[in-house]
């Protein structure tokens, strides 16, 4: 049951006074003792949540009244897990939180606004854009933590024994792909039935799933079945790889490419590490990595990434110590050494140091963040990808056309916006 404002900030208070902490409840705090916060990180737990373990040492060694309970919360629970203990209790002082979901927990009260709070001491170092991704009706809910974008990524010596070029439009991508698959036996390109992965298509066409400003439902605009019919083009066709409608269909796109099995895909920085696990790329140089090919309207993808925001309805001990971790975990050594460990895109642009640069993959996606779109703040945003994801399965999978599917879409995202018009 969703829980208004007022309701949120009740319950809350009660929690608050019934347990003197924030945290899980749990917090192992003395009266004389330091006082431990704990931290709910989403991250891969193999690749990446080494390097903030690290990092959380380093933290307590140079602040030892403060010790940090590390949590890692496998991210496709986070946010449910995280909806239900704000709003009863155990929920942590800080959570890495996915860009979509931090409009959506500060409109329930669950996050505390940052502004000139220590956590956003260096906010001008970080890039606008992600700042203002970070803000509610005008208060900033998050600190940017890592960032992301989609491109186009592709194996260089692929693409160099069939003497194509990097596509700049869906067109050229169909073109080049036949051209591959007659050169190398491989097909050219690989695409992804999500509708996250869809989005570039949509950019393309200058639109989105909802207009958020106009309070509109765009996703079965003429504009949008523009963008999707390319998007279902690129499934049939020389060199272009079926649709993978099985739940491990992310799995077999990324094995295929990094292993040299198909020459290009669209995916996210997230995977540079596994890039460089494959046989494809023991060579690191030959990644390429380009903006998505555009589409009527010119070239766009989504920007997605994490912030670090701070539970509300922890004390002002918990909040103190946990705005102060905050600071030190997006600071410009601790953005620089979770990019050189994790081949992560840092969010301030001091942290694009020559040795952060040096690596191919994160000097590729920092070209391609200058195209990115960053989402509107609006809380039920994140959520509009359940039915389209459904929706567009079922359209690629020959289960429903592109208009029964596009409507349906249409019909399930009202029920999530109900105040918005179609």
């Amino acid at each position: 049951m969703r829980r208004g404002i007022a309701a949120t900030a009740l319950v809350a208070s009660l929690a608050l006074a019934a347990t003197a902490c924030g945290g899980d409840g749990d917090s192992g705090d003395k009266a004389d003792g330091p006082v431990t916060i704990t931290w709910w990180d989403t991250s891969n737990a193999t690749n990446e949540a080494p390097t903030y373990k690290a990092l959380v040492k380093e933290f307590e060694a140079a602040n030892k009244n403060i010790k940090v309970k590390y949590v890692n919360v496998p991210f496709d629970q986070a946010q449910n897990k995280f909806d239900t203990a704000a709003g009863s209790k155990g929920a942590p002082d800080i959570l890495r939180s996915e860009v979509g979901w931090t409009p959506a927990f500060a409109k329930k009260g669950f996050f505390l606004p940052l502004d000139g709070t220590e956590a956003l001491a260096d906010q001008s170092k970080f890039k606008s854009n992600l700042i203002e991704q970070a803000k509610y009706e005008g208060k900033t809910y998050g600190v940017p933590f890592t960032t992301d974008t989609l491109a186009f990524v592709y194996n260089k010596e692929l693409f160099e024994k069939a003497g194509v070029q990097v596509p700049k439009t869906w067109e050229d991508l169909k073109k080049a792909a036949a051209k591959i698959k007659s050169k190398t036996g491989v097909d050219g390109y690989w695409g992804s039935t999500q509708a996250y992965y869809a989005q570039s298509f949509l950019h393309g066409e200058g639109t989105d799933t909802v207009d958020a400003a106009a309070k509109k439902i765009t996703v079965n605009s003429a504009e949008a079945k523009k963008a999707y019919g390319t998007w279902l083009g690129l499934f049939d066709g020389k060199g272009l790889h079926k649709a993978d409608t099985t739940a491990d269909a992310y799995a077999h796109i990324q094995e295929a490419f990094v292993n040299g099995k198909v020459a290009s895909i669209i995916q996210g920085p997230w995977e540079i590490t596994n890039f460089y696990k494959g046989s494809a790329f023991k060579n690191k140089e030959n990644l390429g990595i380009a903006r998505v090919p555009a589409g009527s309207a010119g070239q766009g993808a989504p920007t997605g990434g994490h912030n670090l925001s701070v539970y509300a309805g922890s004390d002002s001990a918990h909040q103190q110590a946990a705005l102060k971790f905050v600071n030190f975990m997006t600071s410009a050594k601790a953005q620089e050494t979770i990019a050189l460990k994790n081949s992560t895109l840092p969010t301030r642009d001091d942290a694009y140091s020559v040795k952060v640069v040096a690596d191919p993959g994160i000097a590729g996606y920092q070209d391609v963040l200058t195209v990115a779109q960053p989402r509107p703040a609006l809380p039920e945003y994140s959520s509009l990808w359940g039915p389209v994801d459904t929706e567009l399965l079922a359209i690629a999978g020959g289960k429903k056309s592109l208009d029964e599917g596009l409507s349906s879409a249409e019909t399930a995202i009202a029920k999530l916006v109900p105040d918005f018009s179609k």
